[in-house]
């Protein structure tokens, strides 16, 4: 099941590139950014992808595939556009997405139930292996990114984060 599949994104990293992230360079001052709740988010928004590309790479996976792929096994016969809205983007980012987890063979499209203009979106035999497989190293990259935070800082960062989003 771990293998490198051709529709991965081609994210040139900084860390791929031999530099690695650093969330604040000494010797920079950073000004009023550090004092801006979206600025501090945006570092370790950077951080934590950079560690859940490295942790998913095999499977060609990506935060939003990731997403797609667990609502769409969480809610059987989902349509695109419930799905763009359950991610909170446009139809067309959806169309991406899925078309993506088609190539690599975890979602196929069926004929919807409800609505014969549109259609249904299911995981593949091999697409709900892999969510499995996916989901085990999504609790571990949580874990790794979580560790310097107590169980009850974690609860307070979500309920916090919550909150904003």
């Amino acid at each position: 099941m771990s293998r490198k599949l051709s529709s991965r994104p081609n994210n040139r990293r900084p860390d791929q590139r031999g530099e690695p992230f650093n969330a604040q360079v000494p010797g920079v001052d950073y000004g009023v950014l550090d004092e801006l709740v979206g600025y501090c988010l945006r570092r370790a928004q950077i951080r934590i992808y950079q560690d859940f590309l490295d942790a998913l790479g095999s499977w060609s996976i990506t935060p939003p595939r990731f997403s797609a792929m667990t609502l769409i096994g969480n809610n059987a016969g989902m349509k695109l556009t419930e799905l763009a809205r359950a991610m909170g983007i446009a139809r067309s980012g959806a169309v991406e997405v899925v078309n993506s987890l088609e190539k690599l063979g975890y979602v196929a499209r069926g004929a919807s139930q409800s609505d014969k203009r549109a259609h249904s979106l299911g995981l593949t035999p091999e697409g709900a292996l892999a969510l499995q497989a996916v989901t085990q190293a999504i609790r571990e990259h949580d874990l790794r990114i979580s560790a310097a935070l107590s169980q009850k800082e974690q609860e307070e960062l979500r309920r916090l984060l919550d909150k904003l989003g």
